[in-house]
């Protein structure tokens, strides 16, 4: 090809498919099918066509192509806190099916805020998403219905819903604070505090009331399961925990917390070191999530291990067969959480 039909089009725009088509001296339904049927071409007129594309500099027109089939070449993962790197491990996962699929992955943030979460499902809606994943701050918001009506296949991760009109993926959260009461009562505890906040969190409910189950179950008396609310699943909410606990009384003081996540329990640990108590001697501390920061701790951190790729990949998978699969069935998969103990729980 010439340099001067080179140099020509960098004075105007881009390389259109029509540039391409002449420079590589074949037709436009040629170059389409090099697009997106290659197996359809010659070796060596698919070698011609990719050549010209590369000379002219020739990037394919997106909006184009979503206005002619209807959907973006896109997952998009609303998460609901971009600082917890548990939800960054979800993404990672998800982002691992959609590379598979030939599909970018748009994430967004909604800070634990429905307003931005609805405004981040309008713009995905107008941008015709192939699929929504999302952790909802609440997995029974109508929003949610309506983003499937409009046609969006959409699937739920970490939250379960009580109607079965999507697919979720979650882990069975009520079993996992109960193995973490279960695990503190088999160190000896008697008096264990349950940290989390807000209490309105589909999660934080559920591994309150797996914690109330274990106390129960193990004779507790109601009153030595110690309830400590934070405003906010983050290491700040954590240091709040610590605060509260060092304002009780020592005959009061809980001997161990099971915190709602990782994020409380390094909060609470900080503080703990910070205080010169010991960990696990006067305070044992057991988290949730499992994130990579739980077993490097300077006191590692026994923590509930959610497969957290796992679930990202899980939902991309049903998302994008319910984009393509006109006999798809909603499903609602739980994954069953384990205990890691390490060092913070150990007698």
């Amino acid at each position: 090809m010439g340099g001067n039909r080179v140099a020509e089009l960098d004075r105007r725009h881009h390389a259109s498919v029509k540039d391409v088509a002449a420079a590589s001296g074949v037709s436009l339904g040629t170059v389409s099918n090099v697009l997106n049927r290659p197996e359809r071409v010659s070796a060596g007129t698919r070698e011609r066509v990719e050549r010209a594309m590369a000379e002219l500099g020739f990037v394919r027109n997106e909006s184009a192509r979503t206005l002619r089939s209807g959907r973006s070449r896109t997952l998009a993962y609303v998460m609901l806190d971009a600082g917890n790197p548990f939800f960054m491990d979800v993404a990672h996962g998800i982002e691992g099916v959609a590379e598979g699929a030939d599909l970018s992955l748009f994430l967004c943030n909604s800070d634990n805020r429905a307003e931005r979460e609805a405004a981040h499902l309008r713009h995905l809606q107008q941008h015709r998403a192939q699929g929504v994943l999302i952790t909802p701050v609440d997995a029974d918001l109508p929003s949610l219905g309506d983003v499937v009506a409009q046609g969006t296949p959409l699937v739920v991760i970490d939250r379960t819903r009580r109607e079965g009109d999507f697919c979720t993926v979650a882990v069975d959260d009520v079993l996992g604070g109960r193995l973490a009461v279960e695990h503190l009562v088999a160190q000896g505890h008697t008096r264990i505090g349950f940290a989390g906040g807000p209490v309105t969190l589909g999660q934080v409910k559920d591994r309150r009331a797996g914690a109330r189950l274990a106390a129960q179950q193990a004779g507790l008396p109601p009153e030595d399961l110690v309830e400590i609310v934070c405003e906010s699943l983050t290491v700040a909410g954590g240091g709040d925990v610590g605060r509260q606990l060092a304002a009780m009384p020592d005959a009061e003081r809980p001997t161990a917390v099971f915190c709602a996540n990782d994020l409380i329990a390094l909060g609470l640990l900080q503080q703990a070191i910070g205080r010169g108590w010991s960990v696990p001697d006067d305070l044992a501390i057991i988290g949730y999530d499992d994130i990579d920061f739980a077993a490097a701790a300077a006191v590692p951190l026994t923590s509930v291990r959610q497969p957290r790729e796992e679930l990202g990949r899980t939902a991309a998978e049903l998302v994008l067969d319910e984009a393509k699969n006109p006999e798809h069935e909603h499903q609602q998969v739980l994954f069953t959480p384990t205990v890691v103990a390490r060092a913070s729980t150990a007698r």
